[in-house]
Formats: structure tokens, sequence, C-alpha cells
């Protein structure tokens, strides 16, 4: 996928990216090349999160794989989620859900929740923004509902693209059939990736576009409170 509006476009090529970073010292540009992104085993990951193990247990938290999309790395996934399994790791998933069937039936068994992002309802809406269908993202949803997986739906509020009350009503129709979901979370667009797509000599659909009024954003949460859903504004 490759959605308009993305925060992490380093995170879009599955390979470490080059970028030339500039520094100006006293009147004198300083460059240097720099890596991001980095191959990881699974041991260095297990140890990395066990650093962190005294926070966890106190905040009550855990690890949550997001990206980019995790499931471009489903293996790794598996093994990983099993591992923080065994050690009594509570786990997540972030995904857009834009994978195969059989790989979100298997993350089931080991995550105890998805935060499953929902970007449009409509599928050629989808196809125009993500450049992909919805089509196996909503099987997937189905799925993971079906299975009664703890689930919390993510959805970007992106100005003049899917915000207007038209797609939040199809939002709301189209969870209200998933009766186990009751949990959403709305994200509102930012701008801090601008950044980013300059770093990275890629283009930035979303230029000029500003943020989400906080008025639009309450009006949004009154309509899911409305309609029984628990709303949380960010995530």
């Amino acid at each position: 996928m490759s959605c308009w509006w993305c925060h992490n476009p380093e995170g879009i090529i599955t390979e470490p990216e080059n970028f030339i970073k500039e520094t100006t010292i006293d009147g004198k540009v300083i460059s240097e090349n720099v890596v991001v992104g980095e191959w990881i085993g699974l041991n260095e990951l297990i140890k990395e999160i066990e650093k962190e193990r005294i926070f966890i247990n106190e905040s009550g938290g855990g690890v949550t794989f997001s990206g980019g999309e995790p499931f471009l790395q489903a293996e790794f996934l598996f093994n990983a989620l099993k591992e923080c399994k065994r050690r009594s790791i509570h786990t997540a998933i972030d995904t857009s859900g834009f994978t195969t069937e059989e790989n979100i039936r298997q993350a089931a068994g080991f995550s105890d929740l998805f935060l499953y992002d929902l970007k449009f309802i409509n599928e050629e809406e989808h196809k125009k923004y993500t450049g992909v269908s919805n089509k196996q993202i909503l099987k997937n949803l189905h799925v993971l509902a079906e299975l009664k997986s703890n689930i919390c739906i993510r959805i970007p509020v992106i100005p003049g693209i899917n915000d207007n009350l038209g797609h939040i009503e199809s939002f709301i129709s189209y969870l209200l059939k998933l009766k186990s979901i009751k949990n959403v979370d709305l994200l509102p667009y930012h701008f801090y990736a601008r950044s980013k797509y300059q770093r990275f000599n890629r283009i930035n659909r979303m230029e000029g576009v500003g943020k989400q009024s906080d008025s639009h954003l309450a009006e949004i949460k009154s309509k899911f409170v409305n309609a029984g859903f628990k709303i949380n504004i960010g995530g």
C-alpha cells in the first residue's frame, strides 16, 4: 500500500535506505551519508524487548508490532509473537489488514490485540488513495471478528478525503454489523512527516493540507458515540 498521507514513508520500501544529511555549522555545510533501517534477528529483538521488562510490567503494557506493515515479514512476526507469548508479554499488531487470510488466522492465535486500520469502506476510493483494493482487508476484519479477537479499529481522519459525514456514516454502518467491535481510535491527520518526504526525495501528495478542526473531530466523535462505540481521539 502507498497511502497519500503516509506518516512513515521510510517504511514503504522493505530495504534500508540511504539519504544525505546536511548540517550547517558556522556557515559551513557538512554532508553525511545516513542509513535508515537495519536488519535484526529474533534473538536481538527479544534482547531489546527484555530491556524494557520493568516498564512493561509496571505499566501493564507490552509490545506492538507496527511499520509500515508487519505482515510484510510474516514469518518473522509469527516467531516474535510466539516468543513474546512464551515470556508472558502482551502483544499487539498494528496492521492495515492487507495480507492473506491464512496470515491473519495464524496471528490471531498469538496476538492479544489487533490495532486494525480502516481508511475507506468504498473500494474505488480505497484504490485511489492507497493503491490497492480493500476487499481482502474487509474480509480479514470479518475473520478476526468471527474468531472473537480483541480488535480496536483505527481510522485516520484525513481532511477533504475521508472526513465528511457521508464517509463517517459508512464506517459506522459497516462496523455495526461486526457486533464484537466497540473500540475505535480516530487518528487526526498531522503533517509531522513533511521533512521525511524531503529527506527521501518523495512526492508529498498532502502538501498544503492542514490539521483537522477540533469542532469537526468532536462532531465525528459524537456520531460514533451515539452509535454505541467507545471512542479515543489519537492513539
